[in-house]
């Protein structure tokens, strides 16, 4: 069973659990991931794949990107080659861990016609044991919040809570975020924080400075119980100095930053700013930046049937808060217009998240700038907002004003929490 993820608090500063950080030679990973297997776990990490790094089951080791980093901008995503053979030398690709622990696309129960009626059966699910290695700070406390989401109150026994204590996390701290990174000013990383089996740090220096090898962390008795298994000895201080110092540099180098403070309170203030509407006239409403996020929950149930109407089935799928019908209710949907439901999305990831969950639902990871198609950055959103509010600047877009539609919008958007 993997580690129970921390609080939020603390996250750039954790180092394990007081075992002391280790040393394991870059050609470990090989008995690392032998290791997982034979304890049963189906290992998921980082490959190349369709010219991107994308997540997926390991067959070895060598499946890793070993030399490849990539190149972030809004809107825009590239592979590159590295002049090292770092394994986990680039930054958040297009997906997070969510689909193994929030699948997609789940079924919840099948139906039968019998002679006395219908014979409900509940979904029989066969939840692999997941070794997640390679996750990222960001995402790490993207776990951690959906957690809070999904896996306690009336959701435990849920096939999520089931699929999270099952998992076992290996963690990767960051040595060089991406140029769309900006989990140090959200305090996601880019050390990792609690929650991990086992926390790596990859160092790639010459062979005089000890070439190419990983400073471990351990979390856990199940990560320590798997690095007995795993040729490692313990780290000289001044190796473990070298790592921490490589990602405390790393915060230093990141390609966006997020104000630090009141954004709880900006989102609220800012229901009718004119920035909203520039926003709306670039949103495709498409939905990408929800399905990329690590953190974005939103579901939706879907009946079908056979032609013979013997069978039915009902499907849990996810769903988006750009989706038109998200807001349906009797009579048509809520949010009509795009600037609603981008409003909608950014309000409630930064606002309205904390009063649900106590936290914001944002975790720094910068995949909604990457994948949108028009390049839209959320922090450029909220700088602009902030200024707007501020009086540093006028807001932009079309005036400012508030139509009857808008209006009846902005009512809609106070009337409860975000669904599932």
């Amino acid at each position: 069973m993997g580690a129970t993820a921390g609080g939020p608090d603390g996250a750039g500063t954790h180092h394990g659990d007081g075992q002391g950080a280790q040393l394991m030679e870059s050609a470990a990973l090989a008995d690392l991931h032998a290791a997982l297997r034979r304890a049963g776990y189906l290992v998921v990490g980082p490959t190349v794949r369709d010219g991107a790094i994308v997540l997926a089951e390991l067959e070895s080791a060598a499946d890793l990107p070993y030399g490849w980093g990539v190149t972030l901008e809004p809107g825009g995503y590239r592979l590159r080659q590295r002049s090292d053979s770092a394994a986990f030398g680039h930054a958040a690709g297009p997906q997070s861990w969510k689909p193994f622990l929030h699948p997609p696309r789940s079924r919840l129960w099948s139906a039968r016609r019998g002679g006395g009626g219908f014979e409900v059966e509940p979904a029989d699910e066969d939840v692999p044991r997941y070794a997640f290695l390679g996750v990222r700070p960001c995402d790490l406390r993207a776990i951690f919040i959906q957690d809070r989401v999904l896996g306690t109150g009336s959701h435990t026994g849920s096939p999520y809570a089931t699929r999270r204590s099952a998992a076992f996390i290996i963690a990767v701290s960051c040595t060089e975020p991406g140029e769309t990174c900006f989990c140090s000013s959200m305090g996601t990383g880019p050390q990792a924080g609690p929650g991990y089996d086992l926390a790596l740090t990859e160092l790639t220096g010459p062979a005089g400075s000890g070439g190419h090898r990983f400073l471990v962390d351990v979390g856990s008795a199940a990560g320590a119980a798997i690095m007995a298994e795993v040729p490692h000895r313990p780290a000289a201080d001044a190796t473990v100095a070298d790592a921490r110092t490589a990602v405390t540099a790393a915060a230093d180098r990141m390609g966006r930053t997020m104000p630090a403070e009141g954004l709880h309170e900006l989102m609220a203030a800012s229901q009718g700013a004119a920035r909203w509407d520039d926003v709306a006239s670039r949103c495709l409403t498409c939905g990408n930046c929800t399905m990329v996020c690590p953190t974005c929950f939103c579901t939706t149930v879907e009946d079908s049937s056979d032609l013979t109407g013997e069978h039915a089935e009902r499907w849990q799928r996810w769903d988006s808060c750009f989706d038109l019908d998200f807001s349906y209710l009797h009579g048509g949907s809520v949010r009509v217009s795009g600037k609603s439901r981008y409003r909608q999305w950014l309000t409630h990831k930064l606002g309205t998240w904390h009063d649900q969950f106590g936290s914001s639902g944002c975790v720094g990871c910068g995949r909604c700038i990457v994948w949108c198609p028009v390049g839209i950055d959320i922090t450029a959103e909220v700088a602009a907002l902030r200024d707007e509010a501020t009086g540093t600047q006028p807001g932009s877009g079309g005036g400012g004003g508030t139509d009857v539609r808008d209006a009846q919008e902005d009512g809609a958007e106070h009337t409860g929490p975000e669904g599932t």
